[in-house]
């Protein structure tokens, strides 16, 4: 009877062990090497997003680190009335990509992948591709520039043509800081692509 009981528990206490490994933060997220090598699948998903839809591994993660620090659950901060009444959220920006509802709803339906979650690294970064190519074919920001991307990404399609940008420079720092980490994680990824490549990665 004893055993009986221990034993579900064990297994319970192993998945849960688990599962929180795999949702939690890189423990180096300055470095794309020690991420994927941490976060053994991410770099396939990141890989089969870029083949998908052309925005490079690099920027992906340049624009997640800012968005949410590798955060599967983030959300923005609550806001109160009276500093004590507690009433809701700034905005229904969620998960790895600080993806809005209605946004999500839109790459839900353009994709057709009625199972994406927004606290999934693999669906996060295909939304970042997806979302990225739309910006290409909508405004021809290239893929590769993640200093424009992330303002388009940030101030969507429309705010970036009306270059609403303009009146915020914290946002300009907070772009060249994404350019910038992009730049930092591409240099790092040639000095281990070819490993991360290999199928012993995939697991």
């Amino acid at each position: 009877m004893y055993l009986s009981v221990i034993k579900p528990l064990a297994i319970l206490t192993v998945y849960l062990f688990l599962m929180s490994c795999s949702t939690a933060p890189p423990k180096n997220m300055d470095n794309s090497c020690s991420i994927f090598r941490e976060k053994g699948g991410w770099y396939e998903d990141a890989n089969e997003s870029f083949k998908r839809w052309g925005v490079p591994i690099h920027v992906q993660l340049a624009i997640i680190h800012q968005e949410s620090r590798f955060i599967y659950n983030a959300q923005t901060e609550m806001e109160y009335f009276l500093w004590v009444i507690p009433t809701g959220r700034k905005s229904s920006a969620y998960g790895y990509a600080q993806v809005k509802d209605a946004t999500w709803r839109w790459y839900v339906e353009s994709t057709g992948h009625s199972g994406a979650d927004r606290d999934d690294f693999s669906d996060a970064v295909d939304f970042i591709g997806w979302y990225g190519k739309k910006t290409y074919d909508t405004l021809k920001i290239s893929k590769w520039d993640a200093y424009n991307q992330y303002l388009a990404y940030h101030e969507g399609h429309g705010g970036f043509r009306r270059k609403t940008y303009n009146k915020k420079p914290w946002l300009i720092k907070v772009a060249r800081r994404v350019k910038q980490n992009a730049s930092k994680y591409a240099l790092q990824l040639k000095t281990c692509e070819a490993e991360l490549k290999s199928s012993w990665w995939f697991w």
